[in-house]
């Protein structure tokens, strides 16, 4: 049985606030208004986590959508339906990244299951970095890398986004593409987008695709990134960055 909008949020409010911390809560919110961080939520590639009872942990499964592993299954998160429009969102980032993503070093910040990273290597990209830091998630993350025969093209980091970003040696390592889909909390994107705004990491031209709520009005500048445009689709938004150093145009 699929739970209405109206059900879930009555779910999410009889979790605590200690039980939510600890598990990834991702997405698009629920009907209903919920104070934060209780916000009933689903994304992409990422769906709500329970450690109550009678609630499904069962995996659903995807498919990569295009490219040299087109049609290869993948094992994502069950118990909560995903939102109906999410592979129409995914065919819409690839299609807005086009052949830049052909030899692009992409890094998949808040990476999930890896639909997303999985989805840019068999479409061409030269690597991916996957950073996560949930269990279930990276579970499910390197069971689809092993399924797909891509862990040697990839490279997984265990921590946060921020903290990634704050230690990574941008000069010595830099990227094309950053794809970040954070919790759907604002105080994520303020956090991530600054960093990845650095001159540094800027100085060589970086495209960065956030996908938030549409809610969420995006910045129009963030330190070198410019919002070059917007995609809704839904509740969700995907805003297309480019630094300085860019050069390309978005379609």
């Amino acid at each position: 049985i699929i739970p209405t909008a109206s059900q879930q949020v009555k779910v999410v409010s009889s979790v605590s606030t200690t039980n939510l911390t600890s598990r990834r809560v991702s997405g698009v919110v629920a009907s209903g208004s919920l104070p934060s961080p209780e916000l009933a939520v689903l994304t992409l590639k990422k769906t709500l986590w329970y450690s109550q009872p009678g609630v499904s942990k069962r995996h659903d499964t995807m498919r990569v959508i295009a490219g040299a592993q087109k049609g290869r299954r993948l094992e994502g998160p069950k118990g909560y339906r995903l939102r109906p429009t999410a592979e129409r969102v995914k065919e819409a980032l690839f299609s807005i990244l086009g052949p830049r993503l052909i030899g692009a070093r992409f890094l998949d910040l808040y990476a999930g299951t890896g639909a997303i990273g999985i989805e840019a290597l068999s479409r061409g990209a030269q690597g991916v970095t996957f950073v996560e830091q949930n269990p279930a998630c990276l579970s499910l993350l390197r069971t689809n890398l092993a399924r797909c025969r891509l862990t040697e093209m990839a490279d997984v980091h265990v921590c946060s986004a921020s903290r990634f970003l704050a230690r990574h040696r941008w000069e010595d390592d830099p990227y094309d593409i950053v794809f970040a889909d954070p919790p759907y909390r604002a105080d994520e994107e303020i956090d991530v987008l600054p960093l990845l705004g650095q001159p540094e990491r800027c100085a060589h031209g970086l495209t960065v695709v956030v996908e938030h709520p549409r809610k969420l009005d995006a910045r129009p500048q963030v330190g070198r990134l410019t919002r070059l445009r917007q995609y809704r689709y839904g509740d969700t938004t995907l805003s297309v960055y480019g630094s300085d150093a860019a050069g390309t145009r978005i379609p």
